[in-house]
């Protein structure tokens, strides 16, 4: 979405502005509304005229003005009568909780592919040079310097041990802290 421009956005806020503002005039007009005075009809007849003069010309301007979006989640919360900041918090959690298991499958796709490496290079040291040519042009560490079996984290928790062949029964790669 385009960015909005401010001035617009600043004629639209003065508009809705308006609107309130006839609103409780209205409002006012209507508590003190009395039958037999001529003036008090007159004045409740004329707030009338100026809001739908001012609800037409927020129209024709918010119809022209580009807007920021607002989710119809958001619009559904504040509708159900709960807080927009819940919105927001649950939306940030969610987005860091799908971060972080994206970033767990990165760094375990990244130790498999250097245990991929090194075990194609051990096992075949014909390909040595071709997994180091791989490896250095994807800007990587080749596989004779990476460690054997060890996947680092970013914070130093969770290294994991894999190991592939008959000690664990199935060929499977097995994981212990």
């Amino acid at each position: 979405m385009a960015p909005v421009d401010r001035d617009q956005q600043t004629v639209v806020e003065q508009q809705l502005q308006n609107i309130i503002q006839d609103l409780y005039e209205i409002m006012v007009q209507v508590t003190n509304y009395d039958t037999t005075p001529r003036p008090t009809r007159d004045v409740l007849a004329d707030q009338i005229k100026y809001l739908a003069t001012s609800l037409h010309t927020l129209h024709t301007t918010a119809s022209t003005t580009p807007l920021p979006s607002v989710p119809p989640e958001l619009i559904h919360y504040v509708e159900n009568g709960r807080n927009p900041d819940i919105y927001t918090r649950e939306f940030v959690e969610l987005v860091r909780r799908g971060n972080q298991t994206f970033n767990g499958k990165l760094n375990a796709f990244a130790g498999f592919r250097d245990m991929l490496a090194r075990d194609i290079a051990s096992a075949m040291p014909e390909l040595r040079d071709d997994v180091d040519s791989i490896m250095e042009g994807a800007g990587l560490a080749s596989p004779s310097t990476v460690g054997q079996g060890d996947v680092k984290t970013e914070d130093g928790l969770g290294d994991v041990q894999m190991s592939a062949g008959p000690e664990n029964g199935s060929g499977g790669a097995g994981a212990a802290s």
